[in-house]
């Protein structure tokens, strides 16, 4: 079913807003992403997805979700692995076709401006591992502070790292972690359906060529008034330049006269990117990988052996 099909299929039956904690659209793709190579399982991307799923199902705790699953070029394995998650009565299957990342997301942005489940919508892109019940604590703490834009589960290794993230931050406590402020992230995100809408034309632009840091700089507006700081890029990280004049290409009405957006990250990271030079720091990942992928094979023995005395 096509995406725009089934939030209209969806729309006819009439859903009461604010039915669901959260709404989530999910995109998956049967290709193991090059950043992953080198991880657990990073060979075989159907058990590398359903530990993804698996963890994320359970980091949601008790959140009662509406989910949208863009199935992008997909084996009718991985809808199965949805439907094994996730309620029927919860969960819309989108086949698409391969129409690629940039299309996928413009997806998403349609498929949460649509809904009516809830004011909370959520960016989920399939190579994130998350921690157990944790996800409840971003829409706590986004619900907490009118200040807090966009939150990312992903405490990102380049805040850390990189010349382009050398700024000053505002720090939080709450919620079992801290809470900072962050320059950009990639594309798995949470905010209000409200910002969202404000913000559609600037998320738009990365389905036009822009790059995810640079939409997100756009917004926050950090590292982007510094011509001294653009110099050094230009002549010695030629990416960061680049990264620098896209958001002004992309996003220069909203940074001369949009509103500054606050994005904040958890610390430690409620979930990391399957990135293996960028895992959110202090945690063992890999480990954690492991551990899923145990469970889910006990689980399957569990299940085999059950079908046979059946």
């Amino acid at each position: 079913m096509d995406a725009r099909v089934a939030v209209e299929s969806r729309s006819s039956r009439g859903v009461e807003m604010n039915s669901y904690d959260l709404s989530i659209a999910y995109r998956i793709y049967p290709k193991v992403a090059t950043a992953a190579i080198g991880l657990p399982f990073s060979g075989d991307k159907l058990k590398l997805s359903e530990i993804c799923l698996r963890s994320f199902k359970e980091s949601l705790g008790n959140l009662r979700v509406k989910i949208w699953a863009l199935l992008d070029g997909c084996p009718e394995e991985y809808a199965r692995l949805f439907e094994k998650y996730f309620d029927a009565e919860d969960l819309v299957l989108c086949r698409l076709h391969g129409v690629g990342n940039q299309a996928t997301f413009g997806r998403q942005i349609e498929i949460l401006l649509a809904q009516e489940e809830s004011d909370l919508v959520y960016f989920a892109e399939d190579d994130y591992v998350y921690l157990p019940n944790q996800f409840p604590l971003m829409l706590e703490f986004l619900r907490a502070h009118e200040d807090v834009h966009f939150v990312t589960p992903y405490d990102h290794l380049d805040c850390y790292t990189l010349r382009i993230h050398r700024h000053a931050k505002l720090l939080r406590v709450e919620g079992q972690h801290h809470w900072r402020t962050a320059a950009s992230t990639c594309l798995t995100f949470l905010t209000r359906k409200q910002t969202l809408q404000k913000k559609c034309q600037v998320f738009h632009t990365y389905c036009a060529g822009n790059f995810d840091c640079s939409l997100w700089l756009s917004l926050t507006k950090q590292s982007i008034f510094n011509p001294i700081q653009f110099l050094g890029f230009a002549f010695r990280d030629l990416l960061f330049a680049k990264i620098i004049t896209k958001a002004w290409l992309f996003g220069w009405r909203q940074i001369l006269f949009g509103k500054t957006m606050r994005l904040w990250a958890p610390v430690p990271g409620i979930a990391t990117h399957l990135d293996h030079q960028a895992l959110s720091p202090t945690l063992d990942w890999n480990a954690l990988m492991k551990a899923y992928a145990t469970e889910m094979d006990v689980h399957q023995r569990h299940d085999m052996r059950f079908a046979r005395q059946a």
